[in-house]
């Protein structure tokens, strides 16, 4: 079964590292965000906001993350140094972010990691997802949480094998520095292993392996894979 150290290396600079064990499957991760938060020791926030800007409950800012002109976070939320948070953006509780993010306009976030360095700039909805390090989404890309029968969410993996991870919500799980193009709908439960590729406009269910590439191949009107070119 693919572990949280398949998609992730964690730094120094991560805070929650201690809490979070590369040898658990990346959705446990997912269903800790909440209880890390909560031990979490927060101050409350007393730094001017934009009268546009609204923040409600337990929420760490560093001082070096500028808020926009108009946006809302509610906590229990962390975001780190030096990352970027554009107009719009909307973060509605149990969201952890890493330094050096961009969180971009029109976005929404909830109950979800997002790891340094990461890209989510334009157009995007992640939802009980995990965000790698350096790990880039383009314009209207959507972390889908939910089956349309809202029944629990299965794994298949990279053999096929089906795991029912027993959660009605869960996101993507994307791995270090991979890239999603341009207005892909991830399915409930998609793993996307380091380096993986998603080219744009694709709908991808499954796990998509380290170094591919999955792409919409229309002549026969279906996902298609390959490897990654160095």
């Amino acid at each position: 079964m693919l572990k949280a150290e398949d998609f992730f290396v964690l730094s120094d600079s991560f805070p929650f590292k201690d809490s979070f064990s590369l040898n658990q499957t990346p959705w446990d991760w997912v269903s800790k965000i909440a209880e890390v938060l909560s031990n979490y020791p927060f101050e409350p926030y007393d730094r001017s906001i934009p009268p546009g800007f609204s923040i409600k409950g337990s929420v760490y800012i560093h001082p070096s993350v500028e808020l926009p002109s108009y946006g809302s976070i509610e906590g229990p939320c962390y975001i780190g140094k030096g990352t970027q948070l554009r107009p719009g953006i909307y973060i509605r509780g149990n969201v952890i972010v890493g330094e050096d993010c961009v969180l971009g306009n029109s976005c929404e976030f909830k109950n979800s990691i997002i790891f340094k360095g990461a890209q989510i700039p334009h157009f995007s909805y992640v939802g009980d997802s995990i965000i790698g390090e350096n790990a880039h989404l383009g314009a209207g890309v959507i972390c889908s949480n939910l089956r349309l029968d809202q029944r629990s969410i299965k794994i298949c993996e990279l053999n096929n094998e089906q795991t029912d991870t027993g959660m009605r919500k869960l996101g993507a799980i994307i791995g270090d520095r991979v890239e999603v193009g341009c207005h892909v709908v991830l399915n409930p439960g998609s793993l996307l292993l380091p380096d993986s590729v998603i080219y744009p406009s694709v709908d991808f269910k499954g796990t998509l392996d380290s170094k591919s590439i999955a792409y919409y191949q229309r002549a026969l009107n279906h996902i298609a894979l390959k490897n990654k070119i160095d």
